[in-house]
């Protein structure tokens, strides 16, 4: 299984979008997958405020792990994926993204209602983790 497969998998298992993008990659880069799911189990659904798409936060956390030590680097590493994530689906702001407020009550009701949490938030974790790996192992 490549690193997207394994993070939709992930995703598709109950793991949050931003646990299941960053556990995909932690172990190439020396962290084991159970202390990546612990780190990335805070920052899903936007950080529970609908904020920056959680999968986009968990392949943040994945360049942090490759470049950390080099400020330039994860600096431009983060604004690029950002740009790209962007490019492609419209936005990186989780509540942009489905088109409601999941940090409501009736946010998280219009999601549910309309699949996006099995329909669109699988597709965000497959194009996070795919930028992530053409950005990570083509440069």
């Amino acid at each position: 299984m490549n690193y997207v497969e394994e993070a939709v998998d992930l995703f598709e298992n109950g793991y949050v979008c931003s646990q299941a993008v960053f556990a995909a990659f932690s172990e190439e880069f020396g962290l084991p997958k159970e202390q990546a799911l612990k780190i990335g189990a805070c920052f899903g659904s936007g950080m529970r405020k609908a904020e920056v798409c959680g999968a986009c936060t968990g392949a943040l956390m994945a360049f942090g792990l490759k470049y950390g030590d080099d400020k330039a680097k994860s600096n431009e590493m983060c604004e690029t994926f950002l740009d790209r994530f962007r490019e492609i689906n419209g936005s990186y702001i989780c509540r942009d993204l489905l088109n409601c407020d999941i940090s409501t009550k009736e946010g998280v009701e219009y999601a549910v209602e309309n699949n996006l949490f099995k329909e669109l938030c699988p597709k965000m974790v497959e194009s996070a983790a795919e930028i992530a790996k053409d950005m990570i192992f083509d440069e």
